[in-house]
């Protein structure tokens, strides 16, 4: 079987991949690619015919997912990875669409595996059915208010834990990677980039402050005003390093304190 993997988590997609192989050790994944552009690319060069099976994150580094399939006339069989809440996912099972929720469980995915292969025969057809997108987009946009994210799934040696959102103090990234601290001063590696972090958190309760770190209001200890506007933040737990507020996010900050 040959899959294509897209994903803008390297972790994300680097795990989907060993659980693959985990499965299947002769499956044949052809690239992990993070965006629409490039994965639009990618389909100039490489025959769609090649391909069995697409595993596709909703929301990519510079556009939603969706965007692929409407580009390049996307006919493969697609297994889309989400971190959306339940309710949002209806729109994927009304138009008989697999999905996998994150962070992806193994026996998840090979029921999601073993649907495929019910149904291969259905997708042999000229023009295999497609979803209505703007239904699905309209409930992605209907649950935001409600859909920001409660808990985090880390993994601690052969341990697996549950983190509560309200429990962390600030995300960073640091080493290429991306961490979260806990109010209780504990670091935890995660499969989520900060851009993305900013989209499935309350921005009332977490601000950017910068490109390495997004801070909750009860993490800020004090606020180190210095000439020419900078702002250094004093966080509890400490940081590993200096947090100063980007210049071109100072106002905005000012506001989200004063809400």
């Amino acid at each position: 079987m040959n899959v294509l993997i897209i994903e803008d988590e390297k972790l994300t997609a680097q795990r989907l991949e060993n659980l693959l192989h985990t499965y299947d050790p002769t499956i044949r994944v052809l690239a992990q690619i993070p965006s629409v552009a490039e994965t639009v690319r990618w389909f100039e060069t490489h025959p769609m015919a090649d391909l069995d099976l697409v595993f596709m994150d909703i929301h990519l580094e510079d556009d939603l997912g969706f965007r692929i399939i409407e580009q390049v006339k996307l006919t493969t069989p697609i297994v889309f990875t989400t971190a959306y809440d339940e309710y949002t996912l209806q729109a994927f099972k009304a138009n008989s669409i697999d999905y996998l929720l994150k962070p992806i469980d193994y026996d998840e995915l090979v029921a999601a595996i073993e649907k495929y292969k019910s149904f291969r025969w259905a997708f042999s057809e000229p023009t295999p059915p497609l979803p209505d997108f703007s239904a699905v987009l309209n409930l992605l946009g209907q649950a935001r208010p409600t859909a920001y994210k409660e808990r985090f799934m880390i993994t601690v040696g052969t341990k697996i834990r549950s983190i509560e959102t309200a429990t962390i103090a600030y995300y960073f990234f640091e080493a290429k990677a991306t961490f979260l601290t806990t109010r209780d001063g504990q670091n935890f590696s995660i499969e989520y980039s900060l851009d993305k972090l900013v989209n499935l958190l309350d921005p009332r309760q977490f601000f950017r402050v910068n490109r390495s770190f997004l801070v909750s209001l009860p993490a800020i200890r004090t606020i180190h005003a210095f000439s020419g506007g900078k702002l250094k933040l004093e966080l509890e737990p400490k940081a590993r390093q200096e947090v100063f507020v980007s210049g071109d996010r100072i106002t905005d900050f000012k506001v989200w304190l004063g809400r």
